[in-house]
Parts: structure tokens; C-alpha cells; sequence
């Protein structure tokens, strides 16, 4: 249904403008009502506990008119069969309210085929049943959507009334309540939650909850899958998109704006000179429909005709319930035992489920029925155990949920249950120390049930006890908040109570003190943050510095002592702390305490701008064939040359530092003004760095720096990124264009992939660590092999190195025997030369063929394998060193 929606609202979209982007009416006008009822086999349910028809139900339709009701109204009720076969005239049944006769309204029978039932209230006029019948079979299809649309409607309508009924109530009764109970309501109903509401006053919350009220139902599967979609594909895909964004006024969150939205335009479709059709929502209880309407009604040309959609006609869709959490273990003895579920929001907003009862099986084996009520203010379902005798069950039992969907039989989600006995409760090995007094404490308790546990309290070695907030980790542990504020150090209990037990489970502890000091807080003149230092500083809630107030960020230790980060945003207020200032810091703690610390205002921290940067490579750079192209790549060995502006101070004194590291402080090194510094004046200084000196060879990735004045230090700024490059000696690739190249080097685990194009289509992922010295790449795309480095993966550099087009396999020598063969060459004598044709001695092709075979179209020749022995013409060249660039290819000579 969703899809098709969509669809039709892109249309409202892009056809009718105005009416896309204008609110919907609200339906806060109350109609009239209605009384129907369904039976199917002789059992009679009303229409509120029915989901879906079937051909062969039994209807009963009546208006529930008051005795003063002076318009009279024509009841008809009409079968639709799908979009393209208009229904026949005796699917259609009307009944005259103001008559005796009609008012008992209608009995009919859902006839086969049928796929939607319609309700049409009508001002009587003559010859209004024809023209309704006239008016349908004219147009099924706009009918059909309009039944689909006014039951997704409804079923969302039923969900949001609930949500902002429930708020209400749990207003009323309290900011506690409303702040436990709204999540797991939203949570039931698949409501739009926004949590940020409970953190307001609590005049403020439920408002809160309830803004954007069409907005807040979120899109519900099962609601969809009942209203049966006509439609479906890639139209249908993109409207959904335009259906949930802003512009198009729908939000986000809201299906049923889409519903109401597509309703007016099909409404307004029908309007003729003598009716206009409005649309109504039927609120459900019992066997009575009160409808709702957003448009007033008239009786008078044109007269408006009511129109309400009863459910479907089509199989029964059964509700996908599933446990919040599968793995949770619920006591069988709690007086009110909640069944959390969810999955399925028309469970807790409609009637649908009916009869629902928790099964438990017994030690002998029957069956125990436990009648329990969706509650979404729970969260679940909440069965009564009251009457339940734990004598009849075992330690462990399992129940499921069971009833009836409409008239279908149901059966639901399972649970494990547990009943309550002695427990034996071990305190986790890490919390053993973790009880300080003057501040809640936190500790895990495991046991090898904690499924019963009622409720925990500390005990004083003075007998005063206490509530400890608890919640349940596990099916064998719960976490306790142990209240400390109030506490001296030294034995202390817990007592855990759990449901239908009286005895006491008892679990000794050990509360110890420590105590905690403020040393100094440290805050430099334009600065938006400080560092306090001192002990326990977790206990610190924020500090007041003159009118400066800071908040608390990040907690580091060092050396024993604790460093706090205070933070402000009060830019305007920070500005009026000029360096030298000396105040009274005051700091609060979370017991409310407040501290103070005498402090001063430190001068501003040194600033300086990066001007400009330039690198000088080092021969080995050179020779590693690869092209850098990020000007910001630094490769290793290389000088880099680098110039800043002094901005506080205003200039140089000349005692400045320069720091200079990777981002993880691996490597760090120290530039001054007799060691890599130079002042071109007092507000410009040159620095330079020879990474080959002050870095290891496994230094690499982004370097940062910053400036050093009088031991103060600056803010650390982007430097440049080191790179270590491999060395790329030979890349030589056959002449088919789909067979890999082979690409010869060393340190080629310094290679993160490679590529025959710079848009990395088809990249050559290296291993981390490799060891070898020859690499399979992909053939060059346009003769130009790319590479990412490992240290510097996001940028993509060209290979400096041409591609030399590897020699055919050689071709035997033809057979002495055989005509047209040669005559053998003779051996030469003793001290010639070698014959450059002749064989050589390990039974491979002449170094030289004689008559070497022309290439092919558009080929370059390859090259020749040098022979064990070059010609006497020839001189011989000397090989080449590890370091020297590979020699042209002809290729590259063209």
C-alpha cells in the first residue's frame, strides 16, 4: 500500500501544486455514526474486532441517527471488485433512514470476488441511488483507491489517537510517569519519538511529545500489508521518495498525511454540480463507527455524500509480533508481569486481538490460560499472576501468547519465565574496589537467576537502609546503583528481595574514602577551554570564572594526577579575562558542594599562519619513477623548506621552537634558531627540515606543527604528508591488451594498489607486507601505469615509466630435411667470433635471427634479448646500476 501511495502523491505533486503544499484538513468535525456488526459461521463480532472480510459474511449496516435528525439521509452500501471491472448493480444496497423500514438498516451478504465494501451516507434526492450506482461503475478504479486510502487513514488515525490519549493521562499523573512510559508507547504504537522532550521542564514535555501531530506516525508494515497495494514498481518506488521528503509538506514520518492528501484529490475528482463526496474516518468501538469529517457538510448544491470504508475484502494478515528481546528471562511470580512486544502497533491502537491469554505449561503437563491485555504504556502485554501457584511448575517454564486476530485463531510470540528461589550473589571481580563514599557507586551483581529480583536497598552498619536503583543486565546479572553520598566508609549490605519470597538475599560490601583536591587551573587570554588539575575531579560538575562559566570535558590522568578540561562558548565573556587577571575560581561538585581555587589569567598562546612551503627531492626519489601529485606529499629524504608569519606576538623574538610530528607522536623533532630556523625579519622565519636526518625510515602519514614560545605551546596545524616511495624499475606488458603487465621493482610493499587508469576502475589491491620485487598490474589503459602509495592511500599518482612490449615467443628452427631449408651454419673456428645466428648452446632462438619478421599493424617492434655473447662490431655496454633509470624501449623512442 505504501508504494501506491507514494505514487499517487508524486501526482498531487507535480499536477496540482497548491494543493501538495497546503496542510490537510484536519477531521476534528464529529459526523454521524454507524452500527455494524459481521458474522462468519454463526459466530457475530463488531466491526471493531474484525480486520478483514471474506466472501460470505453476513453485514449488518445501520445509521445510529438521533430521534431529532432532520435531514434525511439515503444508507448504501456498495462492493467494489478492482480497478478495471466495474461492479454489476445488485452489488449495490441502499435503505432509507428516515423511513420505518429503513431503519434497521441493511443486511446483506460480501458476494464472491468482491475486494472492497464502501458506505455511502447520501441527502436524499430523487434519483440520488442511481446516480451513486451510475458514479461508481463509472469510475471503479478512483473508488477503490479511495477505500484503500480511507483505511490506511483510519488504522494510522487509530495509532496517533491512542499515542496523544495515553500522553495525556500520563501527563496528568506526572513528569515521572510521562518520562518512563512515553518511549515504550512511541516504541508500541511505531510513533515518531523525540527524546529531547524529557529533558525540558516538565510544564513543557507532553506539549513537546505532541507537536507535529499528523507528522508522527511512523510507517507501519503491517498496516500496509492490510490495506492491499494495486500497484507497485519503479513510478511507484520514486514517489515514495517524494512522498517522505520536506518540500513535499508530507515530513518524513508521515504516511497517513499521504493518505489524506491523496483522499482530497480523489474527493475533489467526483465533484459535480449536484455532489461533492467528503471523506469520512470511523473511530471503532464495539460495533459503532463514529465518524470523523474535515470538511463541513452541505445540503444544498452541491450536497455533500459521506463516504466510509469498511475493511477489506481479503485474507486474514496476522500481526508480526516478536519479543522486544528474545533473550530476556521474566518471573512467573510478579504480581503484574509485562510481556514486552512489538512489531505490530494496530495490536495496542484497534480491537483486532481479542481474547489474548499468556499459555503456561505445568509439571503435569496441562495447560495453564492466563488472561493478559496489551497495555502501550507498558510496552507489551501484562498478564495477572496473582492466582498462579508456583508449586505447579518447575524453577524454569515457558509461555506463549495465544487468541484470536478477528476471527482467526492466533497464537504469538514465546517467553521464558522463571519462578523465584534462594540465589547466591558474587560480586564481579572489578567492582571488588570500586565503592567510594561522597558518589554513587556502580557494580554487577551475577547469580544464577536475577530474573525475580523486586527490589534492592543498602544497609548501614547502623541498620539505616536505603532504595539502590537497579536494572537487569542479564537473565544472570542486574547492575546496581549503590547511593554513597550519604555513607561512611566501611562494611555495608545489600538486601535483594525477590517477587513471592520472603526470604532476604544478603550480599556484604565494602565502601572506602578518598579524598580530593583542587592543585591549579590553567587558562590562557582568548582561550575557550582550561585545564584544571587536582584529584578526583570525575566529582566536578563545572566552574564560574568572573563571569565566565565552564563546563566539564574531557577527564586524562597523569603522573597520579587527575587533568580535567574545562570548556565555555562565551567568547564575549572569555574576551573581558585580559592576561594578569588573578580571581576566584569557584568549582562545584556533583554533591553540590562548591570549592573555590585562586587563579590568574596566563598570557595568550603563541599563534602563527603558515605562508608558504616548498619540497627539494633527494635522488632516491627520483629514481623511484613515480610522479607525485599532491603538492602536499612529502616524500622521505626529501629538504622541505617552509615559511610562517609571527601573529601572537606580533613578532619574533628569536627564543622561538618549532615542534615538528606525525599526528600519532611517534616521531617528533625540534627546529630553533640555531638548528634548521632562520628569521628573514621579526615577522617572518624560514625553516627547513631534512626528513632523511630527523625522522626514522618508518616514519610516514600527515605531519603537523606548532610554534614553541617560553615553554607555551601553540595550536598544532597541518604540515605536509611524509611519504616513502618504492623504487619502479620495469614495467613490460604483452602486446594483448588483456594480459597483465609485469611491474619490477624493490619495496614494493610500500605500494597500497595499482591501476591502468587514474580512475582506479580496476585497481590491483598489494598485500600488506609484501616481500617480492615483482608486481602482475593491470595493462595500461593509455600507456600510463598509476599508482597509491601506502602511506598516502587517497591520493592517485602516474608512473613515470614506459611500457616495453615484451618479445614474442621465439620460433623453432626450421628442418634441415625439409626443401626450401637452409644449409647449417659451420661452427667457427677457434678464437672468432660467435656466429650471431648461430644456436645457442642451451637450445633456445638465436640471440639474432637472421631474418627478423616484420611486427604487425600498428605494432612497435619488440626488443631484442641481448646473447650470451655480443658481435665483435658491437661493443659491449656496461649493466646498469640498482639505482640508474632503465633504459628507453623503443617504444619510447618513437
Amino acid at each position: 500500500m505504501a508504494s501506491w501511495l507514494r505514487a499517487v502523491c508524486l501526482l498531487v505533486v507535480l499536477v496540482v501544486p497548491g494543493l501538495a503544499f497546503a496542510d490537510p484538513a484536519p477531521f476534528d468535525l464529529a459526523g454521524p455514526k454507524l452500527k455494524v456488526s459481521v458474522t462468519r459461521d454463526g459466530k457475530m463480532l463488531p466491526i471493531s474486532a474484525v480486520p478483514n472480510l471474506l466472501a460470505g459474511d453476513q453485514l449488518s449496516i445501520r445509521a445510529d441517527l438521533p430521534p431529532g435528525q432532520s435531514a434525511h439521509y439515503l444508507l448504501v452500501a456498495a462492493f467494489l471488485r478492482g480497478a478495471t471491472n466495474p461492479p454489476p448493480e445488485n452489488w449495490f444496497y441502499a435503505s432509507e433512514t428516515w423511513s420505518p423500514r429503513g431503519r434497521d438498516g441493511l443486511k446483506i451478504t460480501v458476494p464472491e470476488n468482491a475486494q472492497q465494501v464502501l458506505v455511502f451516507l447520501a441527502p436524499e434526492t430523487g434519483g440520488d441511488f442511481k446516480t451513486l450506482i451510475n458514479a461508481v461503475r463509472g469510475r471503479p478504479g478512483a473508488f477503490v483507491r479511495a477505500s484503500q486510502d480511507l483505511n490506511q487513514a483510519t488504522l494510522d488515525r487509530s495509532r496517533l489517537k491512542v499515542y496523544l490519549a495515553a500522553i495525556h493521562r500520563l501527563n496528568q499523573a506526572g513528569a515521572d510517569q510521562l518520562k518512563t512510559a512515553s518511549p515504550l508507547l512511541a516504541r508500541s504504537l511505531s510513533i515518531k519519538f523525540n527524546p529531547d522532550c524529557l529533558q525540558k521542564i516538565p510544564e513543557l514535555q507532553a506539549p513537546c511529545l505532541m507537536q507535529g501531530q499528523d507528522t508522527l506516525v511512523l510507517d507501519d508494515g503491517h498496516s500496509a500489508s492490510i490495506v492491499e497495494a494495486l500497484t507497485s514498481g519503479s513510478s511507484a518506488d520514486l514517489a515514495f521518495q517524494v512522498s517522505g521528503t520536506a518540500q513535499a509538506n508530507f515530513g518524513y514520518y508521515s504516511p497517513y498525511i499521504a493518505s489524506v492528501m491523496d483522499i482530497a484529490r480523489i474527493m475533489d475528482s467526483f465533484h459535480t454540480a449536484q455532489y461533492q463526496y467528503i471523506p469520512a474516518l470511523a473511530t471503532e468501538q464495539d460495533d459503532q463507527l463514529s465518524l470523523e469529517l474535515n470538511t463541513p457538510p452541505s445540503f444544498h448544491n452541491p450536497k455533500s455524500v459521506l463516504v466510509v470504508a469498511l475493511p477489506a475484502v481479503e485474507s486474514p494478515q496476522m500481526p508480526p509480533l516478536q519479543p522486544v528481546d528474545p533473550k530476556e528471562v521474566y518471573c512467573a511470580e510478579k504480581t503484574e508481569l509485562v510481556l514486552p512486544v512489538g512489531g505490530a502497533p494496530l495490536v495496542f491502537s484497534t480491537g483486532y486481538a481479542h481474547d489474548m491469554v499468556l499459555r503456561l505449561k505445568g509439571k503435569d503437563g496441562k495447560s495453564v490460560d492466563l488472561p493478559v491485555k496489551a497495555d502501550p504504556g507498558k510496552g507489551g502485554f501484562i498478564a495477572n499472576t496473582a492466582g498462579l501457584s508456583p508449586t505447579n511448575f518447575g524453577d524454569a517454564l515457558d509461555g506463549s501468547l495465544h487468541g484470536f486476530w478477528g476471527f482467526e485463531p492466533y497464537n504469538g510470540p514465546e517467553f521464558q519465565l522463571r519462578n523465584a528461589r534462594p540465589q547466591q550473589w558474587q560480586l564481579s571481580a572489578d567492582d571488588q574496589q570500586a565503592l567510594v563514599v561522597g558518589r554513587d557507586g556502580i557494580i554487577h551483581l551475577e547469580a544464577q537467576d536475577a530474573a525475580c529480583v523486586d527490589s534492592v536497598m543498602l544497609q548501614q552498619a547502623s541498620g539505616k537502609a536505603e532504595k539502590a536503583d537497579w536494572k537487569s543486565a542479564q537473565p544472570n546479572e542486574v547492575v546496581v546503583t549503590v547511593p554513597l553520598k550519604n555513607v561512611h566508609p566501611g562494611a555495608l549490605k545489600l538486601l535483594i528481595k525477590q517477587y513471592g519470597s520472603k526470604e532476604i538475599d544478603t550480599v556484604p560490601l565494602q565502601a572506602f574514602a578518598q579524598a580530593g583536591h583542587l592543585e591549579s587551573f590553567t587558562l590562557h587570554a582568548g582561550d575557550l577551554s582550561g585545564v584544571l588539575k587536582g584529584s578526583r575531579l570525575d566529582e566536578v560538575t563545572g566552574m564560574t570564572l568572573g563571569a565566565v562559566h565552564f563546563k566539564p570535558g574531557p577527564l586524562s590522568a597523569s603522573g597520579g594526577t587527575d587533568e580535567l578540561s574545562l570548556v565555555t562558548t562565551d567568547s564575549a565573556a572569555v574576551d573581558s579575562l585580559k592576561p594578569g587577571d588573578s580571581a576566584t575560581a569557584k568549582v562545584t561538585l556533583k554533591d553540590g558542594r562548591t570549592l573555590t581555587l585562586e587563579t590568574s589569567v596566563e598570557g595568550p598562546r603563541p599563534k602563527v599562519t603558515l605562508i608558504g612551503k616548498s619540497i627539494q627531492p633527494s635522488p632516491s626519489s627520483v629514481s623511484s619513477n613515480i610522479q607525485l601529485a599532491d603538492q602536499d606529499e612529502l616524500p622521505q629524504n626529501a629538504l622541505l623548506t617552509f615559511s610562517i608569519h609571527a601573529e601572537i606576538p606580533a613578532a619574533f623574538s628569536g627564543d622561538e621552537k618549532i615542534e615538528v610530528a606525525t599526528v600519532r607522536g611517534a616521531y617528533l623533532t625540534t627546529l630553533t634558531m640555531t638548528n634548521g630556523m632562520t628569521l628573514e625579519d621579526s615577522q617572518v622565519a624560514v625553516a627547513t627540515l631534512d626528513t632523511g636526518k630527523v625522522f626514522g625510515s618508518s616514519a610516514s602519514g600527515p605531519l603537523r606543527f606548532r610554534i614553541l614560545d617560553k615553554g607555551v605551546a601553540g595550536d598544532w596545524q597541518p604540515l605536509a604528508t611524509l611519504v616513502r616511495l618504492p623504487v619502479l624499475r620495469n614495467l613490460k606488458c604483452p602486446a594483448l591488451a588483456s594480459d597483465p603487465c609485469k611491474l619490477t621493482g624493490s619495496n614494493l610493499f610500500l605500494v597500497d594498489s595499482v591501476s591502468g587508469d587514474s580512475q582506479f576502475d580496476h585497481p590491483v589491491q598489494v598485500s600488506q607486507g609484501f616481500p617480492g620485487f615483482v608486481l602482475s598490474v593491470p595493462h595500461p589503459t593509455n600507456g600510463q601505469l598509476y599508482v597509491k602509495l601506502h602511506d598516502d592511500p587517497a591520493v592517485v599518482n602516474p608512473v613515470a615509466l614506459p611500457a616495453e612490449e615484451l618479445a614474442p615467443a621465439p620460433t623453432p628452427a626450421p628442418d634441415a630435411k625439409s626443401p626450401g631449408a637452409t644449409a647449417p651454419i659451420a661452427a667457427p673456428g677457434p678464437g672468432a667470433a660467435p656466429n650471431p645466428a648461430s644456436p645457442k648452446t642451451d637450445g633456445s632462438s638465436p640471440a639474432v635471427p637472421p631474418t627478423a619478421p616484420p611486427p604487425a599493424a600498428g605494432k612497435t617492434p619488440p626488443p631484442s634479448v641481448p646473447s650470451a655473447a655480443p658481435p665483435v662490431t658491437a661493443p659491449s655496454a656496461p649493466a646498469p646500476s640498482p639505482n640508474s633509470p632503465p633504459p628507453a624501449s623503443p617504444k619510447s623512442q618513437n
